[in-house]
Protein backbone atom coordinates (compact mmCIF):
# COMPACT_ATOMS: atom_id res chain seq x y z
CA UNK A 1 0.00 0.00 0.00
CA UNK A 2 1.77 3.32 -1.26
CA UNK A 3 1.59 6.25 1.44
CA UNK A 4 -1.55 8.14 0.04
CA UNK A 5 -3.67 4.72 -0.12
CA UNK A 6 -2.39 4.44 3.73
CA UNK A 7 -3.46 7.98 4.70
CA UNK A 8 -6.52 7.35 3.41
CA UNK A 9 -7.46 4.12 4.90
CA UNK A 10 -6.43 5.81 8.19
CA UNK A 11 -8.66 8.74 7.66
CA UNK A 12 -11.26 5.87 6.41
CA UNK A 13 -10.85 4.20 9.83
CA UNK A 14 -10.75 6.93 11.86
CA UNK A 15 -14.14 8.59 10.67
CA UNK A 16 -15.73 4.94 11.57
CA UNK A 17 -14.34 4.89 14.71
CA UNK A 18 -16.19 8.16 15.01
CA UNK A 19 -19.42 6.82 13.81
CA UNK A 20 -19.05 3.98 16.30
CA UNK A 21 -18.46 6.36 19.16
CA UNK A 22 -21.26 8.65 18.57
CA UNK A 23 -23.36 6.00 17.59
CA UNK A 24 -22.32 4.16 20.83
CA UNK A 25 -23.08 8.07 22.65
CA UNK A 26 -26.55 7.81 20.79
CA UNK A 27 -27.10 4.13 22.37
CA UNK A 28 -26.70 5.60 25.88
CA UNK A 29 -29.06 8.35 25.88
CA UNK A 30 -31.77 6.78 23.51
CA UNK A 31 -34.79 5.02 24.30
CA UNK A 32 -33.39 1.60 24.60
CA UNK A 33 -33.41 -0.09 27.75
CA UNK A 34 -31.52 -2.98 29.94
CA UNK A 35 -29.85 -5.89 27.55
CA UNK A 36 -30.75 -4.11 23.51
CA UNK A 37 -28.97 -0.68 25.24
CA UNK A 38 -25.80 -2.79 26.76
CA UNK A 39 -25.82 -4.82 23.79
CA UNK A 40 -25.92 -2.31 21.09
CA UNK A 41 -22.98 0.00 22.80
CA UNK A 42 -20.89 -3.04 23.57
CA UNK A 43 -20.92 -3.87 20.03
CA UNK A 44 -19.98 -0.49 19.06
CA UNK A 45 -16.95 -0.34 21.74
CA UNK A 46 -15.87 -3.35 19.79
CA UNK A 47 -16.07 -2.12 16.23
CA UNK A 48 -14.13 0.69 17.93
CA UNK A 49 -11.61 -2.01 19.06
CA UNK A 50 -11.15 -3.37 15.36
CA UNK A 51 -11.02 -0.17 13.39
CA UNK A 52 -7.92 0.65 16.23
CA UNK A 53 -6.31 -3.05 15.63
CA UNK A 54 -6.23 -2.12 11.63
CA UNK A 55 -4.99 1.11 12.60
CA UNK A 56 -1.86 -0.56 14.61
CA UNK A 57 -1.44 -2.53 11.37
CA UNK A 58 -0.69 0.22 9.55
CA UNK A 59 1.05 2.77 11.36
CA UNK A 60 1.86 1.43 14.38
CA UNK A 61 0.73 1.05 18.01
CA UNK A 62 1.41 4.61 19.05
CA UNK A 63 0.42 6.29 16.58
CA UNK A 64 -2.68 4.23 15.93
CA UNK A 65 -3.67 5.15 19.73
CA UNK A 66 -2.99 9.22 19.40
CA UNK A 67 -4.69 8.70 16.11
CA UNK A 68 -7.63 6.53 18.18
CA UNK A 69 -7.78 9.35 21.16
CA UNK A 70 -8.18 12.45 18.49
CA UNK A 71 -11.05 10.62 16.52
CA UNK A 72 -12.72 9.48 19.85
CA UNK A 73 -12.24 13.38 20.72
CA UNK A 74 -13.23 14.84 17.57
CA UNK A 75 -16.40 12.38 17.80
CA UNK A 76 -17.03 13.50 21.24
CA UNK A 77 -16.78 17.59 20.47
CA UNK A 78 -19.41 16.76 17.76
CA UNK A 79 -21.75 14.81 20.51
CA UNK A 80 -21.80 17.36 23.18
CA UNK A 81 -25.09 19.60 21.43
CA UNK A 82 -26.88 16.08 21.23
CA UNK A 83 -26.02 15.40 24.94
CA UNK A 84 -26.79 18.64 26.24
CA UNK A 85 -30.16 18.68 24.21
CA UNK A 86 -31.09 15.01 26.28
CA UNK A 87 -30.25 16.39 29.51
Amino acid sequence: MDTTENKSEVARLMRQIEQEYEAAQRGMYGFATGTAKHEFINARVENIGRYHEKLKTLVGEHEATKALAQALEQAGNEAMPEKEAAQ
